[in-house]
Parts: structure tokens; C-alpha cells; sequence
């Protein structure tokens, strides 16, 4: 199983147990994507003996959907819950590719998450890195979730 059906089976699960919603992959390039228009970003950072960084990027619909779904309650705009709620799920993809990464995961530190949101930003891909971006489907829209690391 290589890294993108790991970032799949961790994404799946973590949807379907902790915000209650399920998720499919989308046949899309993600990575072909122009600036978020209207949206959030969760980002955390990894480094040693790996290094790189783990990006959620979601539009504002859908992230006030999940964000809805995950604290069970109504949720009209990006707010400190919203940003709360999608750092936390950029913290557990995170976790879940440090140990894909690492035998033991005492050899990669992640960094505390990130958010980003507004309504036109972009998200440069670093210099020297492999990426792997992939776009999932809610009942609400795609968002997608993107792994660079340095070679």
C-alpha cells in the first residue's frame, strides 16, 4: 500500500468516526488547482528524519459543513470553531501520516496546526518536494488534502 491509499484509508476513517460523515475519492488533479477563491487551509508541519508539511484545503461551504457535523451544532461562518475544527483534522491526518512515515514515529516531530483562511490565497508548493494531493467528495462539495515532502 503506498502512501496515497494510506492518506485515503486515513482520511475515510477519520470522517467517518469523528465528524460523522463519509467521504469518497474524487478522479481529479488537485494540485492543478488555482487560488483558494473562498476557503480554509489546515496546515501542519513535519520535521526530522522526514520533512515536509500536510495541507487540508476547503472551501468555506464544506467547511462549515464538516465543522457542523463534527461539533453537532449549526455553524453560519469561518470562525474560531471552523478554525479550530479544521486544524484539529489537519492534527489527525498529521498523526496519521507520521506513523505512515516512521516505524516507531519518534523520529518525526510535527509542528502545532495552522489555519489559513479567506477569499483569494494560494498554496506554493515548496521547492525539490514530492506531492501527493488528493480531492475527496462530501455531500456538501470536494475538498482535498495534499502531503509535500522534501526528496
Amino acid at each position: 500500500m503506498d502512501i496515497k491509499d494510506k492518506i485515503v484509508e486515513s482520511t475515510k476513517e477519520i470522517f467517518s468516526t469523528m465528524v460523522m460523515m463519509d467521504v469518497t475519492v474524487v478522479d481529479q488533479d488537485p494540485t492543478a488547482r488555482q487560488a483558494i477563491r473562498d476557503g480554509i487551509s489546515g496546515i501542519i508541519g513535519l520535521a526530522g528524519t522526514r520533512k515536509g508539511v500536510l495541507a487540508i484545503h476547503i472551501p468555506a461551504p464544506v467547511a462549515l459543513a464538516i465543522t457542523g457535523s463534527f461539533l453537532g451544532m449549526e455553524v453560519e461562518e469561518i470562525n474560531e470553531d471552523v478554525e479550530d475544527a479544521v486544524g484539529e483534522l489537519a492534527n489527525m491526518l498529521g498523526g496519521n501520516v507520521k506513523t505512515i512515515l516512521s516505524e516507531n514515529g519518534r523520529d518525526i516531530e510535527l509542528s502545532l496546526p495552522t489555519t489559513i483562511s479567506g477569499t483569494n490565497y494560494d498554496f506554493q508548493t515548496a521547492k525539490d518536494v514530492e506531492v501527493t494531493a488528493l480531492a475527496f467528495a462530501t455531500d456538501t462539495g470536494t475538498f482535498s488534502v495534499e502531503l509535500q515532502l522534501e526528496r
